[in-house]
């Protein structure tokens, strides 16, 4: 039988990072957790829900959902057929990615509901755990994918691989832990061989291909795996972080990283609270651009009117958002055009509007925005703030001579610009009509999804 103890033996070196966090993770309990985080997380849980409505009848779903056709008793989101827990944490976590109108934390960027929910909700399903318990879980596991990506800010997606899906399984091995009571030497297990379960390649896009939509639910199955299996007393690298060999040197290409960003305060001071929910479904970092075009849309600019459009922009999102400039301006499919900042900006200029509607294969095809978009460029600032904070800013200049221009210096939906309770359940119920719901359905559902974090986790208001 394996030991509790964090460290391993006497010949140990100083404690690793995940011993560190495994000892945090373990000593909180949901009693403790802020109101603040409390409240984010009861917001998670009904974004994400949502977006798998939203998400159910498409067909990355269906191909989803029939690959991992392995029976059990979990819950997937907007469908009456359950599946095992493994199936589910995956299915519910593409669905609630597929659209990328998922939660983002700023200083990554990492998306974190998709992740953590599912693996989550899965886990405490199957072993009839409470409420309260889930809670626990979620908070964790999101607070450790914030801090994941504070250790060596840019660098993961630099290096070409996908932070949510890297950090991700990290992050819901935690959450997953936290939610069934593991011991801080299992907690240690399960992360370090959470580290080999790690992976996404951001190669979708080139072409607008589905797999960034399975990086969230792969994380979610894998670190709910890896937590079964520190639970078993399989072993896992204590230097699954800072090793030569380990996680931030495999997708960072260094180990020259602020590893005290992972546990400094873990339990006493929470980035939780700080995570961006979206108003927009597409890339987090075109949303500012949106807001900017939207303004100039109000103020009576045609598109008729327009020269030219000029953006400042950070280097750290050229390649996801901005190049190469010529795919970017004629997306190849709905998917690619999330991804494509002057697409984005076109359509708000054109249509006053941004929505699910605009980011279909046959919208891509609207010539009056391809026509605006292929006059979308961008000059890089470099001293742009991001991935502190996410900026807008489109400068038109006018058929006649003048310009006009606008700039925001933060993400609406952001910590300095939040999305109240209010406008976070008006988003869930447009969601789940989207996805088929009646409106009275979505409404009933709000107030379930508020009593689900706080008494017997019950998911069956989901089943349908």
């Amino acid at each position: 039988m394996a030991s509790d103890n964090t460290t391993r033996g006497a010949a140990d070196p100083v404690p690793a990072v995940a011993e560190a966090l495994g000892g945090a993770i373990a000593r909180i309990d949901a009693e403790a957790l802020p109101a603040d985080v409390r409240d984010t997380c009861e917001r998670l849980l009904l974004d994400v829900a949502g977006l798998c409505l939203v998400a159910r009848n498409t067909d990355y779903v269906r191909a989803a959902s029939a690959a991992w056709s392995d029976p059990g008793s979990a819950t997937v989101i907007g469908h009456s057929s359950t599946r095992s827990p493994a199936a589910a944490a995956f299915i519910n976590g593409t669905a609630a990615h597929g659209e990328d109108y998922d939660d983002t934390f700023e200083g990554g960027p990492v998306h974190t509901g998709a992740v953590v929910v599912p693996a989550v909700l899965a886990a405490c399903e199957a072993e009839g755990r409470s409420g309260a318990d889930a809670l626990l879980g979620i908070a964790i596991g999101v607070e450790t994918l914030c801090r994941l990506c504070l250790i060596v800010p840019k660098a993961v997606h630099k290096a070409g691989f996908h932070p949510t899906a890297v950090f991700g399984t990290i992050a819901a091995a935690a959450g997953v832990s936290a939610a069934l009571g593991l011991t801080p030497r299992q907690i240690v297990d399960a992360l370090g061989t959470a580290g080999s379960m790690a992976g996404g390649l951001i190669e979708y896009l080139a072409e607008g291909a589905w797999t960034k939509r399975m990086h969230p639910g792969w994380a979610a199955q894998s670190g709910l795996r890896a937590a079964l299996l520190g639970r078993a007393g399989f072993r896992g690298p204590r230097t699954v972080f800072e090793g030569t060999h380990g996680l931030i040197n495999g997708f960072a290409h260094t180990t020259q990283g602020d590893f005290e960003a992972l546990t400094r305060h873990f339990g006493t001071e929470w980035h939780t609270p700080k995570l961006a929910f979206k108003p927009y479904p597409c890339g987090t970092m075109i949303q500012p651009y949106i807001d900017c075009a939207l303004r100039l849309w109000r103020a009576g600019i045609q598109p008729s009117q327009v020269r030219g459009i000029v953006c400042e922009t950070a280097e750290g999102i050229l390649h996801r958002l901005w190049e190469p400039l010529p795919a970017k301006r004629r997306p190849p499919n709905g998917y690619a055009a999330k991804f494509a900042t002057p697409y984005c900006i076109a359509t708000a200029l054109v249509y006053g509007a941004v929505g699910l509607e605009h980011f279909t294969d046959a919208a891509v095809g609207d010539e009056a925005v391809l026509a605006l978009a292929a006059k979308v460029a961008f000059t890089v600032d470099p001293d742009n703030p991001y991935p502190r904070r996410y900026t807008g800013h489109v400068r038109v200049e006018l058929q006649d001579g003048r310009a006009v221009e606008e700039r925001q210096s933060d993400l609406r939906g952001g910590a300095m610009a939040p999305l109240d309770r209010s406008e976070i359940e008006m988003k869930f119920i447009a969601n789940a009509c989207h996805g088929g719901w009646r409106a009275e359905e979505a409404t009933g559902a709000v107030r379930a999804a508020g009593r689900a974090l706080s008494g017997p986790l019950d998911l069956a208001i989901w089943r349908k």
